[in-house]
């Protein structure tokens, strides 16, 4: 099986917590081409544990380092991403950092923009909606969100659940926070 981690990054702007995501340049053959995301990707050999593929990836995607002054607050679930490039499957893990310095990022080839989404914005139900997913025919109702025009939906809205019930203090039926 496949491993690969995103980070998740919290940082206070204006007044109001945000998470950092990315929306994916478009690429063919790429299966989450043009989505909302967050900066990651697939662990490497030279990466000791997915952490530090997390810091990899954000370095490598965005141009920002998170060196010892961003701690990682905590791991989320781990997820299983189904797809046909991806034999065995895939399975990801999302890291949750603090930034807590202002900066600026310098996506690659990778990345069309970086989006700062207010948490109080994912915390409001009345701002979700539900979208129709067409996969080999099936139209599917999914759960998303749409941020200024962007759509979050799959499994970055999974991740994103998980981190607002853990923000919202409820107790998510998953399992507890690693924490490091």
């Amino acid at each position: 099986m496949k491993r690969a981690s995103v980070a998740l990054i919290l940082q206070l702007r204006a007044g109001e917590l945000g998470v950092l995501m990315i929306r994916r340049a478009e690429h063919e053959g790429d299966p989450w081409s043009g989505q909302m995301a967050f900066p990651g990707g697939r662990v490497e050999p030279d990466d000791v544990n997915g952490l530090a593929t997390a810091r990899r990836e954000t370095e490598e995607e965005i141009g920002l380092h998170l060196g010892a002054e961003e701690p990682c607050l905590g791991r989320l679930s781990e997820l299983n991403a189904v797809n046909r490039r991806f034999r065995g499957g895939l399975v990801i893990s999302p890291y949750v950092f603090h930034l807590q310095r202002s900066v600026n990022f310098h996506p690659n080839q990778e990345v069309a923009e970086v989006v700062w989404v207010p948490l109080e914005f994912l915390l409001d139900t009345d701002n979700r909606q539900q979208m129709v997913w067409d996969r080999g025919g099936v139209k599917l109702r999914l759960p998303c969100y749409f941020y200024e025009g962007r759509r979050i939906w799959g499994l970055s809205l999974r991740m994103l659940d998980e981190l607002m019930d853990l923000v919202a203090g409820k107790s998510p039926q998953r399992p507890q926070w690693r924490r490091f």
